[in-house]
């Protein structure tokens, strides 16, 4: 690079400086926001759900009634006016919601995912994505609506003794929210598999399928189990669609298949069932909200935290 070159790249660089300060402050102070939201979300979770435990209620100056933490955490009743605050109750209905909606999104999520890689043309493409992502635009509460409206009915054709509230029916919905996520994500990944490996696999004789499977699948597989791990995440935080179509009827259940077709309540549920009662604010239900609060943020953590580790230790470098 010539002498008059090295000039007027400073004079460039000297000109554009307070642009770029102002560029770099504006996505700082975004980042700072973002990053300040979350721990104060976290600081008042903490602090409001440390009042409902008896071991550290009286460190936070509150006195009268509290729970012991062994009580909410292993406990399989939920009565507010009984004053049981068994957590397992509303934690069991939400993994069942999960995993339903898990055999829904998983299968249907990947396999749209490996058409839209490796058979969807460019124009099948170009029209197919967009219609799958006005999947995740719908509001969730017309999902319930749907769910209470049309797939119970059609349920209880199948299963006659199906309640009115089940988990059926919103476990469905659930996986049908979701599967844009799986496929979207898992798609990215398997774009990102060089072709080298597609055409290595076809002059080897695989077919389509089996390159599809045999390689692309294999070479994306960080990315496609990151994807069910956020969309099951996205699953546990789901809430309208459980509050219309899953019912208000804490119970524990196992995760069997004749469950489903019962009513349950699950945390977000339990949350909004609370935050719409006739509840006195500072009292022990009130404080319950933020432990249960508390309770799924720490199990949405876990599940982004593994899906961090999952796409660290597998992910393929090319």
């Amino acid at each position: 690079m010539s002498t008059d070159d090295l000039e007027n790249d400073l004079t460039r660089r000297t000109e554009n400086a307070p642009q770029e300060l102002v560029t770099r402050s504006f996505f700082f102070l975004c980042a700072v926001l973002s990053v300040a939201t979350t721990l104060a979300i976290v600081v008042l979770l903490v602090t409001e759900a440390a009042k409902f435990f008896d071991m550290t209620a009286p460190l936070m100056g509150v006195t009268g009634k509290t729970v012991s933490i062994a009580d909410f955490l292993t406990g399989t009743e939920w009565n507010i006016q009984g004053e049981q605050f068994g957590v397992l109750a509303l934690v069991s209905a939400t993994v069942m919601v999960t995993l339903g909606s898990a055999v829904v999104a998983i299968p249907l999520g990947t396999a749209t995912a490996i058409y839209l890689s490796e058979y969807a043309g460019p124009q099948v493409r170009s029209l197919l994505k967009p219609a799958l992502e006005v999947l995740a635009g719908i509001p969730t509460v017309v999902y319930g609506f749907f769910a209470l409206v049309y797939v119970t009915p059609a349920l209880r054709v199948l299963f006659p003794e199906i309640e009115f509230f089940n988990l059926a029916s919103a476990s469905l919905l659930v996986g049908v929210l979701i599967i844009p996520m799986v496929a979207s994500i898992s798609e990215d990944a398997m774009s990102a598999v060089p072709d080298e490996l597609r055409q290595a696999g076809y002059g080897m004789g695989a077919t389509k399928f089996e390159v599809s499977t045999g390689i692309v699948v294999p070479a994306a597989i960080s990315g496609i189990i990151s994807s069910y791990i956020l969309a099951l995440s996205r699953a546990i935080g789901e809430t309208m669609i459980v509050v219309v179509a899953a019912g208000s009827a804490a119970k524990f259940l196992l995760p069997l298949p004749s469950s489903y077709l019962e009513g349950a309540l699950p945390m977000t549920a339990a949350m909004v069932k609370l935050l719409t009662g006739d509840i006195t604010g500072g009292g022990l239900a009130y404080r319950s909200l933020f432990a249960i609060g508390l309770t799924l943020f720490f199990l949405t953590l876990t599940m982004n935290v593994i899906s961090d580790l999952v796409a660290q230790r597998y992910r393929e470098e090319y």
